[in-house]
């Protein structure tokens, strides 16, 4: 799938014909070798009609100059390739037919090759689109039957074999298996999957969980499975990813906006000095076919060719290696900014934190043992849906000291108003509920133990929760949402590379922002913030930084996004309000992504100001060499179109790029 929002460069243009998409090269080597004897017979035989050999040379070497030119001049614009062509006109106007020709094959072959090392980029982008299969295997009435990914609906079931490409976006309803998600997410290693257990009440995929989802393009493992479609082949993450990040090479960064004003100042000052070095003669004691040959010869000089290609080259490349890697950039702009970056702003939950509360302490009090204390909760907690309940009950059941046949029932649960439930259990009232429980409703004068106890985890950003069965506690309950494994390592490794501020911004507690800002190395952490908080927060950093980006999750911080240098999303797989509202997309949820992207930026950035150190210095090298008569067009042409080709070869080692 390819984006119809190309960045035109001045010097690109579609190079297919009907020889195949190798048509200009050809047609270049054709100019070369008409070219080469034209040179021969003149050398070597006595043949004057050499005009016969030149003639065609032209045609092959200007063709597609020449179409590119006028498509240009029909839109009412102006193009570089003009100025090409009217070089090689002057020339054979002067009678100077191979110099002419030696013009238009070193500018065609040059084109031909830049537009083969610009395509090697491209397709690393179109690579992503073929790696959605071309049909499924759809399952009806107990048979399968073998039918075009297009003719998909939502709710088919596909069958997916083993080692085969998942055809469609949706929700695993039978089977599982480990797949590689790296067209994706840029995972190396592979995911373990398994069939959700209510797949009927998941419709809509972005909410579907991880372990149940399966994407378009990457690849089932050694076990069958069952799918039902959620989206549209049109619609899949990964035909959204492939056209996001074709259009990105269609939004120009600071340099591409700095160059485009350049070459509308520079080009007009060039023509006007290519007119006034015609009339030289009138000035200088020397015939008018010398003075046309040197303004010919500054107009080849003159031409940005290099200038044009510098920039867009590098940021293709950038962004297409960030592809790879599983990161979407939308465009130059985004990957230019990340490479300024000196601050940092995080959301909490979902980003620095795991997104999900983890049961942190468990402490018996008044001589109950720790399994007769972990046997209560369980079986309390077991008939509660709330998500504090759901977590305990998942990390309580993996401990050792849990009976592998379980505890015995609670029954006649009751949920009090937020602060927590009372149930029975063997015979007694069990109470499990927040130090305000115990306090206000229930009466209860709490000893100074607890309550300090209780208080030396509050001030550390813990929930903590009391247990009462009958007259007597027997233990506190702390829970809260852990840092992600890697969020110290990778705010460690944005230390080093030079990102002088990191703060979080949280709806959450103060102290719970503190306390997770002690663990992971963040330079400041803000609490209890509202949405427009957040923003306001944004301000005001970006007023001692300038360049900061925010990370979360692309929804719900998606205001403070827009107000920050570039919004990065984490997790953006499956989420279209993410892949919408980022400049930078994660696409799976690995924070430790951050440092490899923002020095890819910085790497792009550096090539990005050689290119643009090359092409404007051989410009300035050339029009003065072209105008004292040091280089002819022969020469002229041939350094002209090789620092295109270097400029083009230099952004492509982006492709290569490794942190």
């Amino acid at each position: 799938m390819e984006s119809n929002h190309k960045e035109h460069t001045g010097c690109d243009h579609d190079h297919g014909g009907f020889l195949g998409k190798n048509t200009e090269l050809i047609f270049s080597l054709l100019c070369g070798a008409l070219l080469l004897t034209g040179f021969l017979l003149n050398k070597f035989s006595s043949w004057d009609n050499t005009l016969y050999i030149y003639i065609p040379a032209y045609f092959f070497g200007g063709y597609f100059a020449a179409k590119e030119a006028f498509e240009k001049i029909r839109q009412g614009g102006f193009e570089i390739d003009f100025l090409m062509l009217v070089a090689a006109v002057g020339a054979a106007i002067l009678g100077k037919w191979a110099e002419g020709t030696l013009l238009l094959f070193l500018f065609s072959l040059g084109h031909a090759l830049e537009h083969y090392a610009m395509n090697k980029a491209r397709n690393s982008i179109k690579a992503l689109g073929s790696l959605s299969p071309g049909t499924a295997l759809v399952k009806k009435n107990g048979t399968s039957e073998e039918v075009p990914v297009e003719n998909l609906e939502i709710g088919d079931t596909i069958l997916v074999k083993p080692n085969s490409k998942i055809a469609a976006d949706g929700i695993i309803i039978s089977g599982q298996s480990s797949i590689n998600q790296a067209p994706i997410t840029g995972e190396s290693i592979p995911v373990d999957k398994h069939a959700a257990e209510d797949p009927e009440k998941w419709t809509e995929f972005a909410s579907v969980p991880k372990e149940n989802k399966a994407f378009t393009g990457t690849i089932n493992g050694s076990s069958s499975l069952e799918i039902r479609v959620l989206k549209l082949s049109k619609d899949s993450t990964l035909s959204r990813l492939v056209a996001l990040v074709s259009q990105a090479e269609a939004k120009q960064s600071p340099t591409q906006q700095f160059t485009k004003k350049f070459e509308k100042i520079f080009v007009p000052a060039v023509i006007a000095l290519v007119i006034l070095l015609c009339f030289a003669f009138v000035v200088v004691d020397e015939p008018f076919p010398v003075s046309f040959y040197r303004a010919m010869t500054v107009l080849v000089a003159a031409s940005p060719c290099a200038l044009a290609i510098s920039t867009p080259s590098a940021v293709l490349s950038g962004v297409a290696r960030a592809a790879q890697a599983g990161v979407l950039i939308k465009g130059g702009k985004a990957l230019e900014n990340l490479g300024s970056l000196s601050a940092i702003a995080f959301d909490k939950t979902g980003t620095l934190t795991r997104g999900e509360p983890r049961l942190t302490n468990v402490i018996p009090l008044n001589g109950i043992s720790r399994e007769e204390f972990l046997s209560c909760i369980l079986a309390v907690e077991r008939l509660s849906e709330h998500p504090l309940a759901r977590a305990i009950v998942r990390d309580v059941s993996e401990m050792p000291e849990i009976p592998v046949n379980g505890t015995d029932e609670a029954t006649d649960i009751e949920a009090l108003q937020g602060k927590g439930v009372r149930a029975t259990y063997a015979g007694e009232t069990v109470y499990i509920g927040n130090p305000a429980l115990f306090e206000e409703d229930l009466g209860h004068i709490l000893s100074d133990g607890i309550r300090d106890q209780i208080s030396g985890f509050q001030e550390e950003g813990h929930t903590s929760m009391l247990a009462k069965k009958g007259d007597t506690f027997i233990g506190i309950l702390t829970l809260m949402d852990t840092p992600r494994a890697s969020a110290k390592t990778t705010l460690k490794a944005l230390r080093d590379i030079g990102i002088r501020k990191m703060v979080m911004l949280t709806g959450d507690h103060q102290k719970v922002a503190d306390a997770i800002a002690r663990q992971t190395g963040l330079t400041d952490a803000y609490g209890d913030l509202l949405p427009e908080d957040k923003v306001n927060a944004i301000r005001k950093l970006r007023e001692q930084e300038t360049q900061i980006a925010m990370v979360g999750d692309g929804v719900n911080d998606a205001p403070a996004m827009a107000n920050s240098t570039v919004g990065i999303a984490m997790g953006a797989a499956g989420s279209d309000v993410a892949l919408e509202t980022a400049d930078i997309a994660l696409m799976d949820d690995k924070l430790e992504k951050l440092p490899f992207v923002i020095g890819l930026s910085r790497k792009s950035r550096n090539i990005i100001r050689q290119n643009l150190f090359i092409s404007l210095g051989i410009v300035l090298f050339l029009i003065p060499s072209a105008i004292i008569g040091f280089t002819g067009i022969g020469p002229t042409v041939a350094i002209h179109e090789g620092s295109t080709l270097i400029v083009v070869f230099n952004a492509l080692r982006l492709l290569a790029y490794k942190r």
